[in-house]
């Protein structure tokens, strides 16, 4: 694929990723087998409550071409097959799950110098078109997206956003919800090296005029340790604790404390995530 800018959900990417990337309040394991061959394996295990949820997943590269096959706990199957060139700066990506039959769904992805477009058609006689569009130059990125129901003949979203990206610093403002919330949001690194970040997050609803924030903030205390934080208006408090033992194997404890509802005890889980 040629050089371009990022796509449209690059907007407001790295606030999000700081503020809820790794924050799981449930047991996970996760078994990475890469493998010698085009094969790799991933098993993934999830404890919710007294609920078990599993999947397995292969993914197979040939050439251009990568196909993703997942089989979860039900023995849903859900199928990707991403191409990559199949025009110039344009990758084409088929996916379909069984047995639901109107699961169907084709992305077309294409990347200028200047212009990232990502299309999605439902593949079913009333199908749901998506449509995203980013314009960048240097330091900016701005973009937008609509959703379309055939069936209906209604606007599903439409979405609208600008970011401006430097190394030590990323600024968004993103108007979603039909027009109805405005959401900015501001990543700033505190040193050279960018081991520790802080975030700041606010959203005001125009509908009802309500206002909301989340601030938060990343420490990489060495190259094993990463600690997060995350504090919101609502008076949840939020903590993650990771570790790297070995090259990409990570452990993960996540914790929240809600301080407007102290007779319910904090809420925390485990993740593990294992690649030999």
């Amino acid at each position: 694929m040629g050089n371009g800018p990022a796509p449209f959900s690059d907007i407001g990417k790295r606030a999000k990723d700081l503020l809820t990337k790794d924050y799981n309040y449930d047991h996970k394991f996760v078994l990475s087998v890469p493998g010698s061959t085009p094969m790799g394996l991933t098993a993934t295990g999830l404890k919710k409550g007294q609920i078990f949820l599993g999947d397995i997943s292969a993914q197979y590269k040939s050439g251009r071409t990568i196909v993703d096959v997942k089989v979860d706990t039900y023995s849903n199957v859900s199928t990707k097959v991403t191409v990559d060139e199949v025009m110039p700066s344009t990758k084409a990506i088929l996916s379909f799950d069984v047995p639901d039959h109107k699961s169907g769904k084709l992305d077309v992805q294409y990347l200028h110098p200047r212009v990232a477009i990502d299309s999605s058609i439902g593949l079913n006689p009333s199908p749901v078109l998506n449509l995203a569009a980013a314009v960048g130059g240097g330091d900016i990125l701005l973009g937008g997206e609509v959703g379309f129901d055939t069936a209906s003949a209604s606007f599903t979203k439409y979405t609208a956003g600008i970011s401006f990206n430097k190394p030590d610093l990323s600024a968004a403002l993103m108007l979603t919800d039909k027009g109805q919330t405005l959401k900015a949001s501001y990543v700033h690194s505190v040193n050279a090296s960018n081991t520790s970040q802080v975030v700041a997050e606010m959203t005001h609803r125009l509908n009802t005029l309500e206002n909301s924030f989340t601030i938060g903030s990343s420490h990489v205390l060495d190259r094993y340790n990463t600690v997060k934080t995350r504090f919101s208006d609502n008076g949840k408090l939020a903590m993650v604790c990771q570790r790297e033992w070995r090259p990409k194997s990570l452990i993960t404890f996540s914790a929240e404390y809600d301080a407007k509802r102290s007779e319910v005890g904090p809420k925390w889980g485990l993740a593990l995530a294992l690649k030999p």
